[in-house]
């Protein structure tokens, strides 16, 4: 059989990849752009019949793209977020996507619980002041994470982690998604939002969700954990109720803009824990990624339906151009 034409958009480099996909034998023809921005993309795509997503959302497909791509047949998301992807685009030209969902569940979850235990423990400002040669034993007021009030806004694989292990140190959790659910922990956005100690955010990033969360809405002295995507609180809001004292701090692993530039506040303020986008990142959550995603592929190559398709296409991937070419 022809190899089908695999055009990898991850930033890794083309060894790294060509290893990682070695299971797929010579099933595939891998290619990656010539360079990592839009035009390499857009020259690359006339003969892509399989996309490998970029997971940093630099390289995606929108209609434009999807348009200069009339082999495509499936495009496999390395990840859960496929923000910057058209699915609509892909829909209409019949093109199924995939994500990866769950694989970084357990390591999302950890981060979330272990962000709210810094910022009610005040580990930060603890590890500050003794580097600084203060002791301050009786200055930082610290309270325990067991017996607050935890909110988790999105309740997929993620969400569903955080419920456990915020409910496994005490805490009393309830959720909200965008699909209602005969459940005692389910309830409105607006109570979660207000009447939560500690707002985990882990839901998907889209038009619908964009701007969801006002922290001036938070109750006062609450805290904020968001490890879904920057877009999904007003940032600019939460600058402002961190500097009003409205809010006694936040954990953000994700940004409006990443890296977070120099002169961004939230660099300045105290009581706030940053952290470059690695909450999903651990060894164990990329072994599970690399084998959902080679799992998919391969199962793509082979005529059996794919998993985690979210674009209503049918799974099972077929080829446009039997004459594909390969040079």
């Amino acid at each position: 059989m022809t190899p089908w034409n695999l055009l990898a958009l991850p930033p890794l480099p083309e060894d790294l990849l060509r290893h990682l996909l070695a299971p797929l034998g010579d099933q595939v023809r891998l290619r990656v752009p010539a360079t990592r921005d839009r035009d390499a993309l857009l020259a690359a795509l006339p003969e892509a019949e399989i996309v490998l997503g970029d997971w940093t959302g630099t390289l995606t497909l929108d209609a434009e793209a999807v348009r200069a791509a009339p082999r495509l047949a499936f495009v496999q998301q390395p990840s859960v977020g496929v923000d910057g992807h058209d699915l609509d685009a892909l829909a209409a030209a019949g093109v199924p996507l995939a994500n990866t969902p769950g694989v970084s569940a357990v390591a999302v979850a950890e981060w979330c619980l272990a962000a709210a235990m810094s910022l009610t423990r005040k580990l930060g400002a603890a590890d500050a002041a003794v580097r600084a040669g203060q002791w301050p034993q009786q200055e930082l007021h610290p309270r325990e994470l067991s017996g607050q009030r935890v909110g988790v806004v999105g309740y997929g694989p993620i969400g569903a982690a955080c419920a456990r292990l915020f409910r496994a140190v005490g805490c009393e959790v309830s959720y909200w998604t965008r699909t209602p659910r005969e459940d005692p922990g389910y309830t409105d956005l607006e109570t979660v939002v207000s009447g939560s100690d500690v707002l985990v955010v882990v839901i998907a990033l889209s038009e619908q969700t964009r701007g969801l969360i006002d922290p001036a809405r938070m109750k006062p002295g609450a805290l904020l954990v968001n490890a879904a995507r920057g877009g999904v609180v007003d940032q600019g809001a939460l600058v402002e109720a961190l500097r009003a004292g409205h809010l006694a701090g936040a954990a953000l692993d994700v940004f409006d803009a990443e890296p977070l530039p120099a002169a961004d506040p939230l660099r300045e303020l105290p009581g706030v824990l940053l952290s470059p986008h690695v909450a999903g990142v651990t060894s164990e959550a990329t072994g599970r990624l690399v084998k959902a995603t080679t799992d998919n592929l391969a199962a793509a190559l082979s005529g059996a339906p794919v998993e985690a398709v979210l674009n209503g296409v049918s799974p099972v991937i077929r080829r446009k151009f039997s004459d594909s070419p390969i040079a």
